[in-house]
């Protein structure tokens, strides 16, 4: 398996050839020193064509908003001067905030029911015979229209349909299309004003609104549309040749866009009166001109008056299927425009001319780039993106590259082409289109004595041959190449052209060229990973700072650059961006426009003119003596700054020790300055063994240090105290001024400080010991060393000692004025071996000596019995000098004693690892005895198996540890090591080679602080010797690479950083041009930006073979980081790895299929965001943080939180909260303490802690104990009292609870009692013929039919009557205007009445029928009231054809059952909106009269008269309607009125009775006593025959004598509060048993009219109308009587609810029964009809075909007949009836739903009242619905057998004729629709309905103005 090693020689020369900058180091070695302060460091390097990939937002980009698309977005728009962004998505549009971004409006625009093979439904006369699917509409064009207020938004469904929404609400559309018809001309619609874009969600669309043509009042829109008819790969596979888009659909068109004019013109082609602008290819040429649309554009965008503008297509020839030698074609298409406003248009195909672009390299056609992906025009020239045709062999290498083209050079190529076809032809230069259906011929020709204009070069004319192709290509070189490049966008700043690509996994590249068109640099950052960038961006029409761009589901705003990253000026200039620059007062990089007087010189210093002119400063003097004066120092400025002249400036010494600054006078470049040195006071001290210190001094401007520079102060006399052994030649050759003096034997800045005598002035001149080298010697063995001195004359004679240490001191002798000698220098040591250092110091004076040279002198001592256990180490040491033999041990070798002999085989004891990548390079190690005395013995023989493993010299240990490189090897296996030293030693354990794999990062994301713990999954990740991880990034001081490296210590690897550690600057200068490709296995390394400190504490650790987890490096910016893995120093890829980042493959070495995504830090904050939170010492602390929402992922471990130092343990973790505490006691001596929590490498402190414990907070505590205390007390006193209140009061109040629930169940008992009683004698007194007052049939069906019609309108249904004139024009909804219609003459009626039989004839034919409702109900203005109108006309007149009204009523169901289907199947026949919804309801009623009648009528009847006698029990309210006794809340009586019932003895003579004992209430009104009475006497009398109340007078017999007139309101009436009191019984006093007369009055009295219409602010009966309100002021009588709630009367309602069940169980019972001799034949009929829909459907669900019975039947027809019980008989149904028949119809409904009732406290009562019985109900209704399933089907002639005698039973019963003249009113007001209808349907048409109908309208209409004139 061939692989290859990251970073070869090969990619550092060419590195190095294309930059002046220094190759990569190689891995372990260190790091290039730089400069201590980070602002002096070099400038970072400029690669040349390789990418960075680590780096997201290294001053380069930074994206600012995003917004998420759930579905994949298409297109975008910009409106600048409004600042909104539109989006166009698949089926939905969106309007956002330019700015951020947010959503402001939105649209849905799909999906629809559409078939490609079919016209646009807005084509009205097309139809289409193909099934319709729902498909998603894919937007193709999104184009702005300003001038018109516009956005043009076209789709891929309907044939690429259009629609003009609002500017600024993109959720409207602004301009209806097709156009509404004007009355008198219709908009005459055809298919190629529809078929405006390509209908294929994967065919090109390309749109660009132009400005108008000269005459022309709006715009017009180019649109460039692929073609996807027959023939092309886009049309559906059935190969219909029902080809529309040829004929309807050009390649290229200019259509109308004038919506302020004639809308019939909008979208079409003729915008000349004589020609068509489109170009359509030949319907046989279309398969090798196969065309796909890149891009729309104007150039120039915003030209001058009357100069030249163009309309640009850029596309694509694509090759032909099939066809090896065919290519790709990038073509680039021209069309003129107008010249200014009075400019003419011509023809598209007499401008249109196309030419190629080339983008190829100089490698021939293998470097050719062919295929045209994106385009952008700038200025002069127009960028382009192409990609290599796919499939060809190098396009796996570089697939695409950017090229520039001149438009000068398109603009001489179209000139000289068209003189080449008119002037001097030349066939191999340009040729005619003849491809093109409106071209002019096949080719060109020499036009005789015509002298072509400019004009005409430029853009050709009506007589000259178009439209033109030129031959010969426009060829450009790659300016930049990159795989997978999809978009690209242009800008010019700063003399850079800035190049912005977007890629196809979701990058967008920063590229900057120079003036000569040269990559400068680049950068890259990540929109989102894997979304391809859409083609098109564009720059902020308001902000050129920013530029929009798409990825598949994402719109973002990206900042062109970020410039703040960078903080040093070299960095921020030599990043080379071109909008990047240093701000020099400012000390930051900045946009240009961010800088304070930019535009001034020098503040403001660009890329452009490079580092160098960054400013700089050196101090003058550099060196300072402590021991001198100073006046000042000068400053010396260089680079660009502005004139300091004026300015407030001071020297910044750092630590607030500011000097003044002044300058002479203005200047720039070079400035002088000058400024006064620190005071010697605050001079800071010197460090330890150092004779100076370096100081950092800023000049500060205007309050900010804008320039650094060092300068040292220095003390000579520090030398001899740092260096005393060598303090003569430190302190001459120290780089200031020292002097060294010999008899003070001290170093001073002052040569005169020094005695007379000879000084030397050289660092050779010092006296000094010379080098000197000595053989090791034994231990304890004395010898005499003979030390060699230079320049010791001055101290010769002189007393000295021989030093080896502190213990080691031997007296030396002077041989002669050059050599000393040490005497008997015995040395002993217990160690293997020691080195003593030798000096010469002076007798008595232990710190002054002789200079030692460089290396000091050394005496090796050695010990032959110590570190030698076995034969190979011992005899080894010969090599070291050491005279060592091996018998039984290690000892010093004798004299006379004989040469070592050879050694033992050598014993291989452990190796590690056991395992190892194939391709080699693992470090084995090789522990054990006798391995060798010295590498050459074993340099060659160490071997796994076959395979020789390289030992290496630094890492040998003789005898005991080998440690070798590993060979490649040729596959797996596995051996065992040996080693031969003369003699073979073999291993126990094998080593095996390997092959491992990398699977998986987890998590993959984490916040750009590092830290996160990273998992790498896979299979043998144990492999090898060495784990490194590498980080490429950059911190905030230079330009890092960072390489940390991972050895196997034992089994726990740990991390190091690299050689030198961190003090010396750690930063090297170096690019990594990796590329991200598949890894299978190796030691791991992470491309991420990194944070400044590399010397982390992290490790990384292998786990087992398959698991390696390591903390993550710190980031920057948000990013996504490429994690890539080595081994032993190799980097790891698979064989089939495909560079899928952006650079050359040839040039990468290597990359990753894994990365690492950078987010946001976490944010912390406490429960409530304080910052202080006060604890007391010694109490349990536990606190509630608070973590804003993020996308980490994190786990609970991953967090830790501290308190100072100490660890608060967690406890609860969730996604939003953390709760932890602190156990142990927190000490009081800090005072504060941070709370601080850490995450990875982030660390926040959200608090701080204060702790308290003072003496005065213990004081002020002890205060407010004994003060809680005393209140305490005084509060358990009031609490005692209150309690013994309270618990009287409520002992009390039990008591009247007690009494009130006796009072409750004795008045339901009593009540339930005398009701059965009262209702026993009704049932008794009821005929059963005559006694309930049913309705007849035809009223109850007229009444059921028009719910709202007056009863003399019920009657022209009912009762024969003339026929009614089809004359009107108003709606014709039944009402009381039609109850006397317009006599008309008999001279008329034949023609009126044959009329209406020819109608009648029509509406009995079922296609007719169908047509006419479905056409009335697809009109605007047909509003419900209609609809229902109509359904009820209808079923009167085809009442006597039943079976046939039930065909139609079927078949009109079956439509709406597939309209529900298709959306909610459980809203079926939930309400009435539709005519078969309303027809439904009219069959039910007529089905189910008899069953009304016959089961249902007596117990319904017998609940009404319950329910009347229970209200009648109690009070009730004469104005307000509320009753004591009552079902509804709404009408509960809240007050406790006592009443008295009162017999009466009443005399009438009326309803056939002449006495009766009548029983009142005390509290009735005199009205209410006449409804008692008329009630009592007219019993068994239908309603509708009494007298009413107003028209009887009743009259009181006190006495034999006296008699009064009884009447509600009198003079004796009592006035209450301002309002008069309506008189009682108990007003007047009567007494029990009194005796009354009622006789019909003479005349009525009408002053007061119906008592319950009285103003309640006048009159009131038995509540004042604020005594139910809160808390109004009252008597003391009333407030004794307001003490009980009014709630407390609820009660009221179950007394009601339980007198009246028996009667509400019959009733329900009878409804949801079955009568074995009357089954519902129609019920059952019309539930099989429902069963059978659903299974046709294939629905399923049993909910669904509950909820369609229970709609269709119990609650379409039984609620509908319970709320209203006047449509089944002949009584009164009173607002309180009607409010308690609410309250049971509300049960009812509730029993057949199958939902759960959610009920609660807060239920209303009308819910509550009967929840305990619904669930008894509803297993009635369930058990109902499964007889009615369980019954016999019937079959279609039994249920027409039914209906047919149903029919036959009521036949005459109606007047049809009316019926069909008030449907005529319809038929003639919706008379175009139904034609048009008619027209559209292929049965009308056969059958000519239509003619018939003109027919029925002639007759009707034709006489009747004449008719009516007679009238």
């Amino acid at each position: 398996m061939a692989r290859r090693a990251a970073g070869g020689a090969p990619l550092s020369a060419r590195a190095a050839a294309a930059s002046p900058l220094p190759p990569r180091p190689p891995l372990g070695a260190p790091p290039r020193p730089v400069p201590q302060r980070c602002p002096r460091s070099r400038p970072p390097p400029l690669p040349l064509l390789l990418l960075l990939l680590g780096a997201a937002r290294v001053g380069a980009l930074e994206i600012q908003r995003r917004f998420l698309s759930p579905t994949p977005t298409n297109n975008f728009a910009l409106d600048g001067a409004a600042g909104t962004v539109y989006l166009a998505a698949v089926n939905r549009l969106y309007q956002l905030s330019g700015a951020n971004l947010s959503l402001e409006a939105e649209a849905a625009v799909g999906p629809v029911a559409d078939s490609p093979l079919c016209h646009a439904p807005q084509l009205p006369q097309a139809s289409c015979e193909h099934p319709r699917r729902l498909t998603d509409n894919y937007n193709k064009i999104l184009q702005l229209d300003p001038g018109q207020g516009l956005v043009v938004v076209c789709g891929s469904i309907y044939q690429g349909f259009c629609q003009l929404r609002r500017r600024g609400n993109i959720s409207a559309v602004a301009v209806p299309f097709p156009p509404a018809a004007p009355p008198a001309e219709p908009v005459a619609v055809f298919p190629s004003m529809l078929n405006v874009a390509a209908n294929h969600p994967n065919a090109s669309t390309v749109g660009l609104v132009l400005p108008p043509a000269a005459g022309a009042g709006g715009s017009r829109l180019l649109v460039g549309a692929t073609y996807t008819g027959y023939g092309s790969a886009y049309f559906p596979r059935n190969r219909s040749l029902e080809d529309h888009r040829f004929e309807n659909t050009p390649e290229i068109a200019i259509r109308s866009l004038d919506a302020r004019g004639d809308l019939a013109k909008l979208f079409t082609f003729d915008l000349n009166p004589s020609d068509d602008n489109i170009l359509k290819i030949k319907q046989g040429a279309k398969e090798q001109h196969k065309l796909g649309f890149v891009r729309a554009f104007l150039h120039p965008a915003e030209p001058p008056p009357a100069a030249p503008s163009y309309a640009y297509l850029a596309l694509n020839s694509e090759a032909r299927a099939g066809d090896k030698e065919s290519q790709a074609r990038s073509l680039l298409a021209r069309i003129c425009l107008p010249r200014g406003a009075g400019g003419d248009a011509k023809k598209l195909t007499e401008s249109y001319i196309q030419l190629g672009l080339q983008c190829a390299g100089g490698a021939g056609r293998g470097d050719l780039y062919s295929r045209l992906v994106s385009v952008f025009p700038a200025r002069d020239w127009l960028f382009a993106v192409f990609e290599r045709p796919q499939g060809t062999p190098a396009a796996r290498a570089a697939p695409a590259a950017l090229c520039a083209f001149r438009f000068a050079d398109v603009q001489a190529a179209i000139r000289a082409a068209r003189t080449a076809c008119f002037v001097e032809p030349a066939p191999d230069v340009v040729a005619v289109l003849d491809s093109v259906v409106q071209g002019t011929g096949p080719a060109c020709e020499r036009k005789r004595n015509i002298q072509l204009q400019p004009e005409q070069l430029d853009c050709g004319a009506a007589h000259l041959q178009h439209p033109l192709s030129i031959l010969q290509p426009l060829k450009s070189s790659p300016v930049f190449r990159a795989p997978g490049l999809t978009s690209v966008a242009v800008a010019s700043a700063n003399n850079y052209t800035v190049v912005f690509l977007g890629t196809v996994n979701g990058r967008l590249l920063k590229v900057n060229l120079n003036e000569s068109m040269q990559v400068v640099s680049r950068r890259v950052v990540t929109v989102a990973y894997g979304e391809p960038v859409h083609p098109v961006m564009q720059f902020d029409p308001a902000d050129p700072g920013y530029l929009y761009l798409m990825t598949s589901h994402q719109m973002a705003r990206v900042k062109v650059a970020a410039c703040d990253v960078h903080v040093t000026c070299a960095a921020c200039l030599g990043a080379a961006d071109a909008y990047c620059g240093w701000c020099a007062l400012e000390t930051r990089c900045t946009l240009q426009q961010d800088c304070a007087n930019a535009t001034q010189p020098h503040f403001w210093t660009s890329a452009s003119e490079g580092p160098g002119r960054c400013p700089a400063m050196t101090v003058l003097p550099a060196e300072i003596d402590v021991r001198r004066e100073y006046p000042g120092m000068i400053l010396q400025i260089s680079g660009s700054l502005p004139s300091l002249s004026g300015m407030q400036m001071a020297c910044d010494y750092g630590r607030d020790i500011r000097t003044v600054a002044r300058v002479p006078g203005p200047a720039y470049g070079h400035q002088i300055a000058y400024c006064s040195l620190l005071p010697r006071r605050q001079f800071p001290p010197f460090p330890a063994h150092q004779d100076h210190v370096t100081l950092e001094m800023a000049l500060r401007v205007n309050g900010r240090d804008i320039v650094w520079a060092n300068f040292t102060i220095y003390d000579c006399s520090r030398m001899a105290q740092v260096y005393p052994q060598a303090a003569c030649t430190r302190c001459l050759s120290a780089p200031w001024p020292c002097f060294w003096c010999t008899q003070q034997h001290a170093c001073v800045s002052n040569q005169s400080h020094c005695e007379a005598s000879p000084n030397p002035t050289d660092p050779q001149d010092c006296p000094q010991i010379l080098p000197l080298s000595l053989a090791p010697v034994p231990t304890g063995g004395p010898q005499d060393i003979l030390v060699p001195l230079a320049n010791a004359a001055s101290f010769h004679g002189a007393a000295l000692d021989c030093s080896l240490g502190p213990e080691d001191t031997f007296e030396a002798t002077w041989l002669n004025a050059s050599v000393v000698r040490c005497n008997q220098v015995a040395l002993h040591t217990t160690l293997k071996t020691q080195e003593f250092a030798l000096s010469l110091q002076l007798k008595g004076r232990p710190s002054q000596f002789l200079d030692n040279p460089e290396p000091p002198i050394t005496v090796v001592v050695y010990n032959c019995a110590m570190g030698s256990p076995d034969c190979s180490q011992c005899l080894g040491r010969e090599d070291q000098g050491h005279l060592c033999v091996w018998s039984d041990g290690c000892r010093l070798r004798g004299p006379l004693q004989p040469l070592p002999g050879s050694c033992p085989a050598p014993e291989i004891r452990a190796i590690e690892p056991l395992s190892g990548p194939l391709d080699g390079g693992t470090l084995l190690t090789i522990r054990g005895r006798n391995l060798g005395r010295r590498l050459s013995d074993v340099a060659h023989g160490v071997w796994i198996g076959s395979v020789a493993c390289e030992p290496l010299g630094d890492r040998y240990t003789v005898s005991e540890e080998i440690v070798c490189a590993t060979g490649p090897a040729p596959g797996a296996f596995s051996d065992v090591v040996t080693v031969n030293a003369s003699k073979e030693g073999r291993s126990r354990e094998r080593f095996s080679y390997v092959l491992p794999l990398v699977h998986n990062l987890d998590p993959r994301m984490g916040p750009k602080a590092g830290g996160t713990r990273i998992t790498i999954h896979g299979s043998d990740l144990h492999v090898g010797s060495e784990l490194q991880v590498l980080v490429n990034g950059t911190d905030p001081c230079t330009e890092l690479n960072v390489s940390m490296s991972v050895h196997h210590i034992g089994r726990e690897p740990t991390v190091r950083g690299p050689p030198g550690g961190c003090d010396g600057g750690w930063a090297g200068y170096s690019w990594w041009p990796w590329l991200t490709r598949p890894l299978p296995a190796a030691s791991l390394s992470l491309s991420v930006p990194f944070h400044p400190n590399p010397c982390l504490s992290g490790l990384c650790k292998v786990l087992n073979a398959t698991l390696i987890t390591c903390p993550s490096p710190g980031a920057l910016s948000n990013a996504s980081a490429p994690v890539d893995f080595f081994i032993n120093g190799r980097a790891y890829a698979d064989e089939v790895a495909v560079a899928e980042e952006l650079g050359d493959p040839e040039e990468v070495p290597r990359g990753s299929r894994f990365r690492l995504d950078y987010l946001p830090n976490p944010q912390f904050s406490t429960a409530k965001r304080e910052k202080w939170i006060k604890h007391h010492p010694g109490e349990p602390l536990t606190l509630v943080i608070h973590k804003e929402q993020d996308s980490l992922g994190l786990e609970s471990h991953e967090y830790r939180v501290k308190i100072g130092q100490v660890a608060c343990d967690i406890q609860i973790i969730s996604e939003r909260v953390i709760h932890c505490s602190v156990n142990e006691s927190l000490g009081a001596a800090e005072g504060q303490l941070p709370i601080t929590i850490q995450v990875g490498n982030f660390n926040q402190t959200i608090a701080t802690l204060q702790l308290g414990g003072s003496e005065t907070a213990i004081i002020v505590s002890i205060v407010i104990c004994s003060v809680l205390l005393l209140l305490s007390v005084v509060a358990l006193f009031v609490f005692c009292t209150k309690s013994r209140r309270a618990e009287r009061y409520w002992q009390k109040t039990l008591l009247q609870m007690e009494e009130m629930e006796s009072q409750i169940r004795e008045e339901i008992r009593k009540g339930f009692a005398e009701l059965q009683t009262d209702m026993t004698d009704l049932t008794k007194e009821l005929n059963r013929s005559q006694g309930i007052p049913f309705l007849e049939y035809k009223h109850f069906v007229t009444r059921t039919f028009f719910p709202k019609c007056s009863s003399l309108s019920e009657e022209r249904y009912v009762s024969p009557s003339q026929t009614l004139s089809p004359q009107g024009s108003g709606s014709p909804t039944p009402g009381p205007h039609l109850a006397s219609p317009p006599r008309i003459p008999e001279s008329c009626r034949p023609h009126m009445e044959e009329g209406i039989s020819l109608f009648s004839s029509l509406l009995n034919n079922k296609h007719f029928l169908i047509v006419f409702v479905h056409a009335l109900e697809q009109q605007k203005d047909f509003v419900v009231r209609d609809r229902c109108s109509l359904a009820s006309l209808l079923t009167i007149a085809l009442h006597g054809k039943l079976e046939y009204y039930t065909g139609i009523m079927k078949e009109l169901l079956v439509d709406l059952i597939d309209a529900s289907a298709a959306k909610n199947p459980k809203l079926m026949l939930r309400r009435t909106e539709s005519v078969v919804e309303k027809m439904l309801t009219n069959w039910m009623s007529i089905c189910m009269y008899s069953c009304l009648r016959e089961t249902v009528g007596e117990p319904f009847f017998l609940l009404l008269c319950a329910i009347k006698q229970q209200i009648n029990k109690g009070s009730i309210d004469a104005i307000t309607g509320k009753a004591r006794y009552t079902l509804n809340e709404e009408w509960l009586l809240r007050e406790n009125i006592e009443a008295k019932p009162r017999n009466l003895n009443v005399s009438f003579q009326g309803c056939g009775m002449d006495s009766l004992s009548v029983r009142a209430m005390d509290t009735d009104t005199l009205t209410q006593v006449k409804e008692k009475i008329l009630e009592a006497f007219c019993k068994n009398v239908p309603y509708s025959q009494w007298p009413r109340a107003e028209d009887v007078d009743l009259e009181w017999f006190a006495s034999s004598t006296q008699s009064y007139i009884l009447r509600d309101l009198d003079d004796t009436s009592v006035v209450e509060d301002g309002r008069k009191k309506l008189n009682t019984l108990a007003h007047y006093k009567i007494p029990e048993g009194a005796s009354l007369a009622m006789s019909l009055s003479d005349k009525k009295d009408n002053t007061l009219g119906r008592v319950k219409d009285l103003d309640t602010e006048k009159y009131f009966h038995l509540v004042l109308p604020t005594d139910e309100l809160a808390e109004p002021k009252k008597s003391h009588r009333q407030s004794h009587r307001k003490k009980v709630l009014p709630e407390i009367y609820l009660t009221r309602l179950l007394s009601t609810k339980g007198t009246l069940q028996k009667f509400l169980d019959d009733l329900f019972k009878a409804i949801l029964s079955i009568r074995e001799d009357k089954p519902p034949l129609a019920v059952k009929y019309f539930f099989d009809f429902l069963e059978e829909q659903a299974e046709k459907r294939g629905i399923s669900d049993p909910d669904t075909l509950h909820i369609w019975k229970t709609n269709s039947l119990p609650l379409r027809f039984w609620v509908n007949i319970l709320k209203n019980p006047q449509f089944v008989f002949d009584i009164e149904k009173t607002d309180h009836i009607d409010a308690c028949l609410s309250v049971i119809a509300q049960a009812f409904i509730d029993a057949c739903s199958i939902s759960d009732l959610q009920l609660g406290k807060d239920s209303p009562t009308n819910k509550l009242l009967y929840a305990k019985e619904i669930p008894e109900y509803r297993k009635v209704v369930q058990r109902y619905y499964k007889q009615i399933q369980d019954m016999t089907p019937l079959s279609e002639q039994e249920m027409n057998a039914h209906l047919a005698e149903e029919s036959r039973k009521y036949q005459n019963e109606f007047n049809t004729n009316v019926a069909m003249a008030e449907i005529y009113k319809y038929a003639k007001r919706y008379r175009p629709q139904i034609m048009a209808a008619l027209e559209a349907n292929p049965t009308a048409r056969r059958t000519q309905l239509q003619h018939k109908f003109e027919q029925v309208v002639a007759l009707m209409e034709n006489n009747i103005y004449e008719c009516y004139s007679e009238a």
